[in-house]
């Protein structure tokens, strides 16, 4: 069946058993590709039919359908004639892992973050109507982004519509980690309260239907053409439908990497300790000696390495759920009454939170660790998760440190330091490799706003942060370039060792590297620093360009930028000779 379907027009001809059929060899497609190409398994197989339902009823691209979250849309991009690529996905030049504008007219909202589909499918909808077009506008929603704060904001605005908008609620009970809060509870029975929640809010509700079962869909849908105005279906669906092993640990094979389809064996390789390892670990330890410290997450529990932190201290780490917003102003909340909240938030959802950072902890000058995951690029997921804005985006506020370690020691320093400030602190930290100590770790508390001078050479400066200096000094070790190279690690990108800096006037010229934006970035803060200095030389900043970078390995980005190993090499040699 597959392989004569290009297009939606091509299956809406099809019967149900035919459906059904296509469903198993698309499950199968999915499941071969992934296996070598990976990418986000569990979401995609939970909604198979579903897509296939969608794209058999609706008249798509002429009707509207926007995915949220957008991990679950890759058997809709097989489906809109992009099943002869679908190996690229989330390659260097392939597929993006998630809708996006640009690679297809079916793709009508580019979708990374959650929670935003609502708010899109509204907006077309008035669209449609002021200038009379006649078309659907349909929204799925799942994997627990219908409980953020935004989805209940354009609900609020829905409900007092009369738009012609169906939001189908895929409702799975789990995001990357299962769901949690008061609404999954209220869900689980949303067919036996009468009115519910949703028709508070002034919405048709048509549910509850198997999301797994093409009779079933066809009917919800059939039923939803009937109704006028906003309306919302509840599916019930399972993550990894189709593939028990996916079925059984939702949360593993969220998105696997390769993997052997028969045994279910993950190919990961030889996994290197990396900076989440350390925080997790680090956490505990901290916990153990800080009764008042707690940890937070915005529905990152797996990613962020708090999961055995939670089994140890049940009572102290909080899963808010899919509302970065509120994960800020708790933190802050608990501040002002003594506690001490890690925010552990990927970079790239910080950017949702950027208000409460400063309305509701910097301003108040509160004491929240924002322990800042997934900076710098992330790879394969792409433009909408890299984190390379938060450097630059948070420089620009007052009362907070801003800080980045380089290694192991660096980093266990900076979380055990961070509990004693009383001013916010930020720890931004890459997905990556970390470099390990060879020395048993003793806690030592770090001088704000200190650098460390890794190498003391005479001809060229260079000033870096984070990892970038354990690799700048590798390279310079390797090529025998400690004599001329005068290399500074600045854990503290803000505020800045202005002592160290005016040590540097001397130099000629002045590289510095950052893996952030370089707009209002590191190497921006030093060349401002310098000039205040009076300093007559050059200062020469590296990172990333002023544009939006998009999907491929860490490596094959880093060569793009110019931030390869190679790339600064010949930077290096370049300055040392001019």
């Amino acid at each position: 069946m597959l392989e004569n379907i290009q297009y939606p027009k091509d299956l809406r001809q099809l019967s149900i058993p035919e459906m059904e059929l296509l469903a198993h060899e698309l499950r199968e497609f999915i499941l071969e590709t992934l296996s070598i190409k990976p990418g986000h398994l569990g979401a995609n197989l939970g909604v198979v039919e579903l897509t296939i339902a969608l794209h058999h009823y609706y008249q798509t691209p002429a009707d509207l359908l926007v995915w949220d979250v957008g991990h679950q849309a890759y058997p809709h991009k097989i489906l809109t004639g992009r099943k002869d690529a679908f190996d690229t996905i989330r390659q260097q030049g392939g597929l993006a892992g998630f809708p996006e504008r640009k690679e297809s007219e079916y793709d009508t909202f580019g979708v990374g973050h959650s929670s935003t589909s609502i708010s899109a499918i509204l907006g077309m909808a008035r669209a449609s109507k002021l200038k009379n077009e006649n078309r659907k506008h349909i929204a799925v929603i799942g994997d627990a982004s219908i409980t953020s704060g935004m989805a209940m904001e354009a609900l609020n605005h829905l409900g007092d519509t009369d738009l012609d908008v169906t939001i189908i609620l895929n409702d799975n009970s789990i995001g990357i980690d299962p769901s949690m809060g008061a609404l999954k509870t209220h869900f689980a029975h949303l067919d036996q309260q009468r009115p519910n929640f949703f028709e508070h809010l002034g919405l048709h509700f048509i549910g509850t239907f198997d999301g797994h079962s093409f009779t079933e869909l066809l009917k919800a849908f059939e039923l939803a053409d009937k109704i006028n105005g906003p309306k919302i279906i509840h599916l019930k669906t399972i993550k990894g439908k189709g593939y028990e092993k996916a079925e059984l640990d939702q949360v593993k094979w969220h998105a696997p990497g390769k993997f052997d389809k028969l045994t279910g064996e993950l190919l990961s390789g030889n996994k290197q300790k990396t900076y989440q390892d350390v925080f997790g670990e680090s956490m505990i330890e901290l916990m153990q000696e800080n009764r008042a410290m707690v940890a937070i997450t915005p529905a990152m529990l797996t990613g962020s390495n708090l999961v055995q932190v939670r089994e140890k201290f049940p009572d102290r780490v909080f899963d808010v759920g899919i509302a970065e917003q509120h994960s800020v102003t708790f933190a802050a909340g608990l501040v002002t009454q003594g506690i001490v909240p890690y925010v552990s938030i990927y970079s790239t959802f910080l950017q949702r939170a950027y208000d409460q950072v400063i309305h509701d902890v910097a301003l108040q000058n509160l004491a929240v660790v924002f322990c800042i995951d997934r900076a710098g690029i992330v790879g394969s997921d792409g433009a909408t998760h890299h984190g390379y804005f938060d450097i630059s985006f948070l420089n620009s506020i007052p009362n907070l440190v801003v800080s980045s370690p380089r290694n192991e020691t660096d980093f266990r320093n900076l979380l055990y330091t961070a509990q004693f400030t009383s001013r916010p602190f930020a720890i931004r930290y890459p997905k990556n490799a970390i470099d390990l100590s060879d020395k048993a770790y003793s806690p030592a508390l770090m001088t704000i706003g200190k650098s460390e001078t890794l190498s003391f050479g005479t001809q060229l400066a260079i000033c870096s942060t984070g990892k970038l200096s354990s690799r700048i000094l590798e390279i310079i070790r390797k090529n025998q370039l400690s004599e001329h190279i005068h290399l500074i690690d600045f854990a503290f990108i803000k505020p800045l060792d202005l002592d160290v800096l005016e040590q540097l006037k001397s130099f000629g010229y002045i590289l510095t590297y950052e893996d952030g934006i370089m707009n209002g970035g590191f190497g921006e803060a030093i060349r401002k620093a310098m000039a205040a200095l009076n300093y007559q030389g050059n200062v020469l900043t590296f990172g990333y360009p002023d544009s939006f970078i998009l999907h491929a390995t860490i490596e094959e980005l880093e060569q793009q930028i110019g931030l390869d190993d190679e790339s600064i090499l010949l930077n290096i040699r370049q300055f040392l000779n001019a």
